[in-house]
């Protein structure tokens, strides 16, 4: 197992370099970081511009291949160079990255297991509750996230009015002034539920369609034969069997976590990567949009291992492969 996890990351490592390069080269022919200073009064002379734009290496007339070369040796430094206006991108990164990480792991997780469970439950439990559970989940997937972020304030804003107290809370990470515990759960209850939501719609779906094909498989038929009660083996058969696909679909899902992040932060005004990378598109930041996409292939290649490793533990025919 240890050869097809390496040659699969290897693999990896090379989509994730070409992914992250053609970001790069995708951001900086199509942005503009010139016409940031076109409404500046008095506007800089045009030597004055174009020295700026070439000190932080987003000068338009600059060969692409020479810019690209310049950005490729500083990431494999550590370096992303500086924003349009001067500032490390590496440090701002950071400060995002941890904000968007705290906004989408606890909705994905929750979202991603309850999914799982509830699609389980489906399948095996026809009638009413694989009925509720399949509309519930159809509709959820229906409704753009944006939609439902949207919603949920609303939902959110009626239940206060009728309790009487802000019970929930979702403009930014905290209120200004406030750092209590209960301030950032009250903060972070929404933007958990509309992530968790967006996944339990998509893993509960696939999950369910998973379990129906092994719910009279022949090897669930051999361990109640032997025995075991039907909830028995359905559990330590046919659930685990059911599941490792699923394990091959997390690494997809994770780009449409990514997207719904995006959608999410700046519906709740959350400051991280995704609200920094539709400001940064707006200013034309060729560095800020291409250390996005690297942290975007980083996450997504991540996303992909943990996907292999768990594939590779749930489906024996990997390990005897490899």
């Amino acid at each position: 197992m240890a050869a097809f996890l390496l040659r699969r990351l290897a693999n990896r490592l090379v989509l994730g370099a070409l992914a992250a390069s053609l970001g790069y080269l995708l951001a900086a022919a199509a942005l503009d970081p010139r016409a940031g200073y076109e409404g500046r009064v008095p506007r800089p002379p045009d030597a004055v511009v174009d020295a700026r734009l070439t000190a932080l290496n987003l000068n338009d007339r600059t060969p692409l291949a020479d810019r690209y070369r310049t950005w490729a040796a500083g990431v494999l430094r550590g370096d992303f160079g500086r924003t349009s206006d001067g500032r490390p991108v590496g440090g701002e990164l950071r400060r995002r990255l941890g904000v968007s990480l705290r906004l989408v792991t606890a909705g994905a997780v929750l979202g991603s297991v309850l999914g799982v469970l509830a699609g389980a439950c489906a399948a095996v439990r026809r009638g009413t509750a694989d009925r509720l559970i399949s509309a519930g989940s159809y509709l959820l997937a229906a409704v753009p996230v944006f939609v439902l972020a949207v919603l949920l304030q609303s939902a959110a804003g009626a239940a206060n009015d009728a309790a009487g107290v802000r019970v929930f809370q979702w403009v930014g990470e905290t209120t200004p002034g406030e750092s209590g515990v209960v301030d950032r759960v009250q903060h972070l209850v929404l933007p958990t539920v509309t992530i968790g939501l967006t996944q339990f719609a998509l893993y509960c779906r696939y999950q369910r369609a998973l379990m129906l094909d092994v719910l009279h498989a022949d090897f669930v038929r051999t361990a109640r034969a032997k025995g075991l009660r039907r909830r028995s083996a359905l559990l330590r058969h046919g659930l685990r069997t059911a599941v490792a696909p699923l394990a091959a679909y997390f690494a997809y899902a994770s780009g449409l976590l990514l997207l719904g992040g995006v959608f999410t932060e700046k519906v709740f005004g959350w400051h991280g990567i995704g609200e920094w990378l539709v400001d940064s598109i707006g200013r034309g930041d060729v560095n800020a949009v291409a250390a996005i996409g690297c942290v975007a292939a980083c996450g997504v290649l991540s996303a992909g291992v943990v996907s292999d490793v768990l594939h590779g533990a749930l489906d024996p025919r990997v390990r005897a492969a490899a």
